[in-house]
């Protein structure tokens, strides 16, 4: 026992539970400290249950957008029918969200204590006493009754999460005033719907109720929704949102949120005061790094809480690993679970290649979904990347036309000289899926022509990218030929 590495790992999300699939590979006794249920806030009130009620949303969206176009009629449906020809019961759906949730926690938890694993339900944190002459480390755990364990550590690793922000003055009460995690409990669908927040969980959440049937009102502190993605894809969303009847209220703050009966007035920084049934809060979130004994055991965080790590994952504190949000190096589930395995490769002795950041792939789940994977317009406008851009609109691809999709694009950047890839944007339904490719592309530094010469199935989505990888190779030849 004495040469068997002892890990433990406080917290139970993405980066945690992947680690401690590695760290039991590699030959590690690792025991998992969780508070809420292995999957953390991914599976359990962020990434699974959001993309499972935007799913439902989806359906209907393609549905009441497409059906007449494409030929379908409805029986009994009047030629100047005013309400929708379909209809969602939310309490239905939230009941199916959370079902889908829980076996995904319950699945993960087979799978990591079929590996050997050793999982505790409590909060835990590092000990007082820093590292002992042998070089570990004291965890802390707390149960939840109250009582306490210690757990010594040859590594540790922090994978707590975040929590949703608060403003002081519009505090959740879970009924009427709602941050994200609570959205799953109400049981009819918000007549009208005020979304306090225009990032990517504002985003989703106001085109997914759009979807469902309520009438919904945006309310964004900047210029345009998604402040940070391509702004190509941002206008293509807010007009979409627009045109499907959302009320999108761009640089206006919400500086208050209060229940008046059954209904909640939100009243903003221009002295407006809105009203509606439900108000949901997205103002971001906070990391689940206080109260741990981080500092004091000398792991630095930043001026956001945030604990700063390397590219393997590495604090500042020997033998301590962090991953997931809580480092806010990027708050995607994809990146935890690598932070978590590049943790555990390096401290167990085994080949690791670093977090690249350029070559990660997100996904946003509105409805088109926005996909973006390498160097962004961003980087190209400010001279951090110098690459040649090319947009191609959707409404041209033949498989759009059949399908009766109008918005969308693909992107494509590219190094002038070599025509290697180097980021890309699609705009487009299961964008998730058609930026694959581009992520093939950018990871591999493939040239614009391999990408073009590269077979496509016709009539598809993904002959766009082809075609945008074409139209590079040509732009790029006559660039070079001026």
């Amino acid at each position: 026992m004495g040469d068997v590495t002892r890990i433990v790992i406080i917290g139970g999300g993405p980066g945690g539970y992947e680690a401690a699939l590695v760290a039991a590979q590699l030959g590690a006794e690792v025991t998992v400290v969780d508070r809420d249920g292995l999957g953390g806030a991914s599976v359990l009130t962020d990434c699974v249950p959001s993309k499972t009620l935007i799913a439902t949303a989806e359906v209907l969206t393609n549905f009441d957008s497409s059906y007449q176009e494409l030929g379908i009629t409805l029986d009994g449906e009047a030629e100047d029918r005013a309400e929708r020809a379909i209809s969602v019961d939310l309490g239905k759906v939230n009941r199916r969200v959370k079902r889908l949730a829980i076996a995904q926690s319950h699945d993960i938890t087979q799978s990591v204590t079929r590996a050997g694993v050793t999982v505790l339900r409590g909060k835990g944190r590092l000990g007082a006493g820093g590292q002992a002459a042998d070089g570990s480390r004291e965890v802390v755990v707390e149960g939840p009754d109250g009582s306490t364990q210690s757990l010594r550590a040859d590594t540790v690793l922090i994978s707590t999460g975040v929590h949703p922000r608060e403003a002081p003055d519009a505090l959740p009460d879970g009924e009427r005033i709602l941050n994200w995690t609570q959205m799953y409990d109400i049981e009819e669908l918000p007549a009208e719907l005020i979304v306090v927040g225009s990032g990517v969980t504002g985003a989703e959440f106001a085109g997914a109720y759009q979807a469902l049937g309520s009438k919904v009102t945006l309310v964004s502190s900047r210029d345009r929704v998604l402040p940070g993605e391509d702004p190509d894809a941002a206008e293509v969303l807010e007009d979409v949102f627009r045109r499907r009847g959302m009320n999108v209220m761009s640089r206006r703050r919400a500086e208050s949120a209060k229940r008046v009966g059954d209904r909640v007035e939100v009243a903003l920084n221009t002295g407006e005061v809105i009203s509606g049934t439900h108000c949901l809060i997205a103002i971001g979130s906070i990391p689940n790094t206080a109260d741990m004994g981080l500092e004091e055991a000398g792991v630095k965080l930043n001026d956001w809480g945030q604990i700063v790590v390397d590219r393997v994952s590495r604090t500042s504190a020997p033998g301590v690993y962090a991953a997931g949000d809580c480092t806010g190096v990027f708050m995607l589930a994809s990146v935890a679970a690598m932070q978590g395995r590049i943790a555990m490769y390096h401290a167990l002795g085994d080949a690791v290649q670093p977090l690249n950041l350029k070559t990660i792939a997100s996904n946003i789940f509105t409805d088109p979904e926005i996909a973006t994977v390498g160097y962004t317009a961003a980087d190209v406008s400010c001279g951090k990347m110098d690459a040649v851009e090319i947009k191609l609109p959707l409404r041209g691809n033949p498989r759009a036309k059949m399908q009766g999709i109008r918005d969308g694009f693909v992107k494509l950047f590219c190094r002038p000289g070599t025509g290697i890839v180097v980021g890309g944007v699609v705009v487009a339904p299961r964008a998730s899926e058609l930026i694959h490719s581009i992520s093939l592309a950018v990871d591999n530094s493939l040239t614009v022509e391999q990408v073009a010469s590269a077979f496509t199935v016709y009539p598809s989505l993904s002959g766009s990218t082809a075609e945008a990888a074409r139209q590079l190779h040509i732009r790029k030849r006559a660039e070079s030929e001026s």
